[in-house]
C-alpha cells in the first residue's frame, strides 16, 4: 500500500515515530505555499526561517533514505494550496492511504478534516508527539472550575512530569520564584554576545520577490541569525545553558535600550517549529543546573521551566478549549485601528520606539516588551483585537496561532473577558520606568499626566480605567485602581481624558493620511 504522509512547516520533529524506520512505500510531502504566506502578512524573517527550516528537514529525510516530495515556493508545479497539493500528489503517485499529524492551528485542523472527507482513499491522523499535554488535557483538568488559574495547572504539570521535584514537594520547598524574577538591568552584569549563525539567505529572498509574496520588517540577507536546522537549534540550547541561564531569571522581565536580548534563550522558534521538543529543552536546562548549583540559583531555572512547562502548555490548552469562538472575542468592545508606527517604529515614545523597532529588525521581542509595552499601549488606546492579533501573528518569528492568540487576545488585550487573565495587563509609565531605562532618555516625562511632554501612558491609563470602569466594577483585582480613579478630582480627570483623546485622535488621523499616501 502506497502511503502519503503530510508534514506541515511547524512539524519538523526529527524524533517523531514516523521516522523510526524507512519504508519504500511511504512518501513524505512538504511544500512552501502561498496559502501560508498570504493568510496574514508576515515578517520577512519569519517566512525565510520557516522555509529554510523546512528545506533542511527535507534534506535530512532524504539523506536518511526517506522518499520526499518537496515544493519550493517558486516551483511551477506547486499548486500553492493545501487541498490541491494533496490531490495532485495522490494522483501522481497512485497513493492508497493519506496520513497527517494533528495541526496546531484550528484553521488547518478544519481544512484537513474537510480534505479527508473528500478523499476516496483511507486516511489516518497522528499526534505530533511534541507537547507534554494532549489538546484536551487542560480542559479536563479544569472541568467544573470557574477560574483557570495557570499556577494550579503548572503545579500539576511539575508533579506529573517530575520536574524540579523531590518526591511530592518542589525543590527548595517553593513552587514559584516570580517575585525574584523582576530585577531592573543596570549593566551590573556583563551580557554575553548573542549566539549568531550568519547565513546567506539571498536565494530565498529572491524567490519571495519573484513570487511577489508580501512581507514586512527587515532582514540582512548575508547575516541571517536564526537557527534553521536541528543542529543549530541544539547549539542555541547549549549556548543558553552555558552563557545565559545563570542570570536568566533575575532579568527575564527587564528591558534596556542597549540590550535587545539580555539573557533570553531565543529558543521559541526552535520549539514552535518542533526542531526542539519542550521536554528535551527542560531536561537539558535542569540537568545543567544540577551540575552547576554552585553558580546557578534555583530561581533562574524555575522561571525558565515555568514559561515552558507551565505557560506554553497552558496557553495551548486554552486555545483548543475555547476555539473557534476565541478568535472572535472582543469583550471590551475596542474598535480603534493600529497607528502607522507599528510598521515603522517612528514614535517619540522611547519604549514603543525600541520595542517596535526591535520587532521589525529582529522579528523578536521578549515577553515583557510584547505584553507590557506594545500590548499595554494597544489596550490603553483601545485597538480592535483583530488588528492587534494580525500584527502579533505576522511580526514575530515564533508566532503560530495556538500560542500567539491566547497571549495576545487573552493575556495582552483582555478581549476574552478574563478567561485567561484575571485582570487587564496595563500600566502607567511608572511600571516601564521601574523595569527599564527607556524613560530616562525619552522625549516625554514619565511623571507627568498632563502637558505637552506628559508620558502618553499616564493619561491613556486613567482614561482606559474610566472608560471601562463599568466592566471592571466587580473585579476584585481592579478595586484598588478604581478607588484611586474615583479620588481624582473631576476637573483633573476631564483634562486627563481630553489628553488621552488627543493622543488617540492624533495618530488615528495621521494613520488615515499615511495609508492613503502609501496605499498600505
Amino acid at each position: 500500500m502506497k502511503t502519503l504522509r503530510l508534514i506541515l512547516g511547524d512539524q519538523l520533529n526529527h524524533n517523531h515515530s514516523w521516522f523510526q524506520q524507512t519504508d519504500e512505500n511511504v512518501i513524505y510531502l512538504m511544500a512552501e505555499m502561498r496559502q501560508e504566506t498570504d493568510y496574514v502578512k508576515h515578517h520577512i524573517q519569519k517566512v525565510v526561517a520557516f522555509f529554510l527550516s523546512m528545506r533542511n528537514f527535507a534534506l535530512y529525510l532524504k539523506k536518511n533514505n526517506y522518499q520526499v516530495v518537496y515544493f519550493e515556493i517558486d516551483d511551477a508545479k506547486n499548486p500553492q494550496h493545501l487541498e490541491a497539493l494533496i490531490q495532485q500528489t495522490i494522483e501522481h503517485y497512485s497513493i492508497q492511504k493519506f496520513e497527517y499529524q494533528l495541526p496546531d492551528e484550528f484553521r488547518l485542523d478544519e481544512q484537513l478534516k474537510q480534505i479527508c472527507q473528500k478523499l476516496s482513499i483511507s486516511t489516518e491522523v497522528f499526534d505530533t508527539e511534541h507537547f507534554y499535554t494532549t489538546r484536551t488535557e487542560l480542559a479536563e483538568f479544569f472541568q467544573g472550575k470557574k477560574l483557570l488559574l495557570m499556577e494550579n495547572f503548572y503545579r500539576m504539570m511539575r508533579k506529573k512530569h517530575d520536574v524540579l521535584m523531590v518526591g511530592a514537594n518542589p525543590v527548595g520547598n517553593q513552587w514559584n520564584f516570580d517575585h525574584d524574577n523582576r530585577k531592573k538591568y543596570k549593566g551590573e552584569v556583563p551580557i554575553p554576545k548573542a549566539k549568531t549563525f550568519r547565513k546567506n539567505v539571498e536565494k530565498v529572498i529572491h524567490q519571495l520577490e519573484k513570487m511577489e509574496v508580501k512581507t514586512f520588517g527587515f532582514i540582512d540577507a548575508e547575516k541571517f541569525n536564526w537557527p534553521t536546522s536541528r543542529e543549530e537549534c541544539l547549539e542555541q540550547l547549549d549556548y543558553f545553558c552555558h552563557h545565559l541561564l545563570k542570570h536568566f531569571g533575575d532579568y527575564e522581565d527587564a528591558m534596556h535600550t542597549e540590550e535587545k536580548f539580555l539573557f533570553h534563550s531565543r529558543l521559541s522558534f526552535a520549539m514552535n517549529s518542533k526542531m526542539l521538543s519542550p521536554k528535551e529543552v527542560i531536561e537539558q536546562v535542569v540537568h545543567y543546573y544540577q551540575q552547576n548549583e554552585a553558580e546557578i540559583t534555583l530561581s533562574q531555572v524555575e522561571g525558565f521551566v515555568r514559561q515552558i512547562l507551565g505557560w506554553r502548555e497552558y496557553v495551548r490548552g486554552i486555545y483548543w478549549k475555547e476555539m473557534p469562538n476565541y478568535g472572535q472575542m472582543n469583550a471590551l468592545e475596542n474598535q480603534n485601528k493600529l497607528p502607522d508606527f507599528y510598521w515603522t517604529g517612528k514614535t517619540k515614545m522611547n519604549c514603543m520606539k525600541h520595542s517596535i523597532s526591535q520587532s521589525l529588525e529582529e522579528a523578536y521581542a521578549h515577553h515583557i516588551q510584547r505584553l507590557m509595552i506594545i500590548g499595554s499601549f494597544s489596550l490603553l488606546t483601545q485597538m480592535h483585537p483583530d488588528e492587534v492579533d494580525a500584527w502579533y501573528l505576522g511580526v514575530y518569528i515564533d508566532a503560530i496561532e495556538w500560542v500567539e492568540m491566547p497571549n495576545t487576545r487573552g493575556m495582552s488585550q483582555y478581549a476574552d473577558g478574563g478567561i485567561l487573565a484575571t485582570k487587564p495587563y496595563v500600566s502607567s509609565g511608572s511600571y516601564i520606568n521601574k523595569m527599564s531605562n527607556y524613560c530616562g532618555s525619552c522625549h516625554y516625562n514619565v511623571k507627568d499626566k498632563l502637558g505637552e511632554k506628559a508620558c502618553p501612558f499616564n493619561s491613556l491609563y486613567w482614561n482606559f480605567l474610566d472608560d471601562k470602569k463599568e466592566h471592571f466594577k466587580n473585579n476584585q483585582r481592579m478595586a484598588m485602581m478604581l478607588n484611586l480613579l474615583h479620588k481624582i478630582p473631576a476637573e483633573e480627570l476631564y483634562q486627563i481624558k481630553m489628553k488621552a483623546k488627543e493622543i488617540m485622535g492624533g495618530w488615528i488621523l495621521f494613520r488615515t493620511i499615511f495609508l492613503e499616501l502609501f496605499q498600505l
